[in-house]
């Protein structure tokens, strides 16, 4: 086919050069793929190779306590694949021998691991013929064929699957699928792609009709979430303070913070509900509960704005507190609260 040949001709002299992409270990590709979810490979890549560094062989990640894991991991966002990263080594190790499964369909049982990441090791791997549907390759195909159908519909996904499907017949699997993603994220790019020195321009549908920007179409998206959080900074003259594991699912889960209180809106003075939280670890008022900065700091995440204000909460000096400032750093935190650690303890006095 002539589109699949131009592609992997263009692949041939453009391919990037890429540390995964020197292996076909099954456990390297599945790691790369889980980092890169929802990662641009510029942040992904330094923490694939720390991961490598610290877990050679998914029995080494496999007997790594969560915590060593989440610590790694911070910074990357979507915890939960770092939760699924663990389950899913020590499923592999304990019911497969460490040796990863062959199989399209056996690969989608284990957590984390949908039709996108199995595709890519059945294929990388096992020489199996399973196209890789994610962002780069829906961008490329809906410009070029000019799919109308909403990528984030499951009929969007099956319309994809089988177009790329049919175009991978008779390549090279892992090629092929490295090709697609590489020529949505190289040249096919979401914003100004550089349309006129492209393989593909006499043929695009979408540069044809001077659509490139409307695809690929999607449904509305959901309405982003403005939550207010208020972490309670506890802080006595023995340089001693308080987190707490956060236990309830959701953005964060498992990973450490200050104790947080969530309010309605802004506050501007502390509540009732400040003083509860106090007691938990102290016996006594607090000489002092200020907001540390005068703005709230804002921090984004995909589908949700937070609007976080730190409070410096000062108690007593006979008050005793289960973490010691220099301690603090080894918990794995919220990237923001590591961020505001770094500044607030080392004007710390």
């Amino acid at each position: 086919m002539i589109f699949s040949q131009t592609l992997m001709n263009w692949y041939e002299i453009n391919s990037r050069n890429l540390p995964w992409k020197k292996t076909k270990n099954p456990y390297n590709i599945w790691l790369s793929e889980i980092i890169l979810q929802q990662t641009r490979i510029e942040q992904g890549l330094p923490y694939y190779i720390k991961f490598i560094k610290a877990f050679p062989t998914i029995h080494d990640l496999a007997k790594s306590k969560e915590e060593n894991i989440y610590k790694l991991w911070q910074g990357l966002g979507y915890y939960s694949r770092a939760q699924n990263l663990h389950l899913t080594a020590k499923r592999i190790v304990n019911e497969y021998n460490g040796v990863f499964p062959n199989s399209h369909e056996e690969l989608k049982t284990l957590r984390g691991i949908g039709d996108y990441t199995a595709s890519a090791i059945a294929s990388i791997c096992f020489d199996l013929p399973e196209a890789v549907v994610d962002g780069n390759v829906f961008r490329f195909l809906s410009r070029f064929f000019g799919i109308k159908t909403p990528i984030n519909s499951k009929k969007g996904f099956n319309v994809f699957k089988i177009k790329a499907n049919k175009l991978i017949k008779g390549q090279s699997p892992g090629d092929f699928n490295q090709a697609l993603m590489d020529f949505g994220s190289i040249q096919c790019k979401p914003r100004s792609p550089n349309c006129e020195d492209c393989v593909f321009s006499t043929k695009c549908y979408a540069l044809k009709n001077k659509k490139v920007e409307l695809y690929p179409v999607k449904t509305n998206k959901l309405k982003i979430k403005t939550r207010y959080f208020n972490y309670l900074v506890f802080h006595n003259s023995k340089n001693q303070t308080v987190l707490e594991q956060i236990n309830l699912k959701g953005i964060w889960h498992k990973l450490y913070q200050f104790p947080m209180i969530e309010s309605e809106e802004t506050l501007k003075e502390p509540t009732d509900e400040f003083q509860k939280i106090i007691a938990k670890y102290s016996n006594e008022t607090a000489i002092i509960i200020n907001p540390i900065f005068e703005t709230p700091i804002k921090h984004k995440l995909s589908h949700q704005k937070l609007i976080i204000q730190f409070w410096k909460v000062k108690l007593s000096n006979n008050s005793i507190l289960p973490i010691e400032k220099k301690k603090v750093f080894s918990f794995p935190v919220p990237i923001v609260i590591e961020k505001f650690m770094t500044q607030f303890y080392k004007s710390l006095t």
